[in-house]
């Protein structure tokens, strides 16, 4: 069972417009950790390029892995964290990595219709998207910071 995070701050649903320069954010360091990652492969592979399935494999794992680490630690990428988001079970806690495995696999279809999927939290109050409701997570907007 996960645990609950040990704050007591309010939160509110994240706003779309918030959620995709988190996911802007993150694809700079996705890319980064893929190139490291072909780098490494071209060097494995006497400087030739790696293509096929153990390569898209790879790639796809070690996305999962970023965000599996992240959202299982904190609930925070480190896009979220520049745009105080955090992901998080319905009912406040964090997820565990059965969680966060679904929620990335769901989130799949929802980019790959267009970002239907993701478009869809501006039509309820609750602000969820497609792989928010069938992974049973959600996105919440976190409180600045007082500063003393």
């Amino acid at each position: 069972m996960s645990r609950p995070y040990n704050d007591e701050i309010r939160t509110s649903p994240a706003g779309l417009g918030r959620r995709l320069m988190a996911m802007f954010y993150d694809l700079l360091l996705i890319l980064s950790i893929w190139m490291i990652i072909g780098f490494i492969a071209v060097a494995i592979n006497d400087g030739e390029a790696v293509e096929g399935p153990i390569m898209k494999a790879t790639l796809f794992s070690a996305t999962f892995l970023f965000f599996g680490f992240f959202w299982t630690r904190n609930g925070q990428t480190l896009g979220m964290q520049a745009w105080r988001l955090r992901v998080q079970t319905m009912d406040g806690r964090r997820l565990s990595w059965w969680k966060a495995l679904l929620r990335y696999m769901l989130a799949i279809p929802s980019l790959l219709v267009f970002g239907l999927g993701y478009f869809w939290m501006l039509f309820g109050d609750e602000r969820l998207t497609w792989h928010d409701r069938l992974s049973d997570t959600c996105v919440v907007l976190l409180p600045k910071l007082e500063r003393k």
